[in-house]
């Protein structure tokens, strides 16, 4: 899938490009059918809301299911990215968020990369992100906003966030926010939410400003986040256990376009279970050969 002129000017203008159902039905309908057995491990990599046991974020299933393998090696997700970085990738963070309904909470207004530079120290913002929908998302149950060209202003000063949710973020201020939202347009489009049917995939800059509210409908709004990274941009410092902060930097090899349709052989690493050295963690930046 490769990028056209006018999709590559208007992400260099927003910030974001989106690709409404892009993933046909029986292709999310092989990845969601495998959710809720993802869901119902007592693991660490199952992150969960606060006082429920509601998943808010289940880390890592690349490497321990099939069909989330599969997706981590789609052409149709690498190959825009890799156009837009101009560099092999890999895979820095693969997560499938829960917002449930009725009790997804909030995500703060944050950069992405304001976390990866803080905890994992990755050099640059040369890293991506690219979230598909494994639900249909409207305007009611927590769709993802936007603040269209935020990414240009860089890395923003963030503050670490370790009480609004069970997963801390590094966030921006609502000073802050204020201004940009004015500055995209105000009323006018200073803040977009891009919604559409199951399958859907939006590309966007790793500083550009998102947060999703909580959601209070009756309809789950499950979703991929995967989070690509140039190769030579890979992370310093393992602060964040590896399920959160992958430490595997080969590039990602694409499978064929029908992946989602095909049993193509993939590597699970942890299909028995998680290593005992992921949960291992350290303050101090790695030591790189020269």
């Amino acid at each position: 899938m490769k990028l056209t002129a006018e999709q590559l000017d208007r992400f260099n203008t927003h910030g974001y490009l989106f690709f409404p159902g892009l993933f046909k039905p029986d292709e999310v309908n092989t990845l969601l059918d495998a959710v809720p057995a993802l869901y119902s491990r007592q693991e660490a990599y199952n992150v969960r809301e606060k006082g429920s046991e509601a998943v808010r974020t289940n880390f890592a299933a690349h490497l321990y299911s099939e069909p989330f393998a599969r997706l981590a090696r789609h052409p149709r997700m690498v190959l825009p990215v890799q156009e837009l970085l101009q560099e092999e990738l890999y895979m820095h963070q693969f997560k499938i968020n829960g917002k449930m309904a009725f009790e997804g909470d909030v995500w703060q207004w944050h950069q992405d990369y304001g976390t990866w530079k803080n905890d994992d120290l990755m050099p640059t913002e040369r890293a991506m992100n690219v979230a598909i929908f494994l639900d249909d998302v409207n305007e009611y149950n927590g769709p993802l906003m936007f603040i269209p060209g935020s990414h240009r202003k860089g890395v923003i000063d963030a503050q670490h966030d370790l009480t609004t949710t069970s997963y801390p973020l590094w966030t921006v201020d609502n000073a802050l926010i204020t201004q940009l939202v004015q500055r995209a347009g105000g009323k006018n489009g200073g803040i977009v939410s891009p919604k559409g049917p199951a399958g859907s995939m939006i590309l966007f800059h790793s500083c550009l400003v998102h947060a999703s509210t909580s959601n209070l409908s009756p309809w789950n709004r499950v979703a991929v986040y995967l989070s690509l990274c140039a190769a030579s941009n890979h992370i310093r410092r393992h602060k964040r256990p590896e399920y959160i902060a992958h430490r595997d930097f080969t590039p990602i090899e694409c499978l064929p376009d029908d992946c989602l349709r095909t049993a193509y052989p993939v590597d699970l690493p942890w299909k028995d279970g998680m290593p005992a050295s992921a949960l291992e963690t350290s303050i101090e930046p790695l030591a790189l050969a020269a």
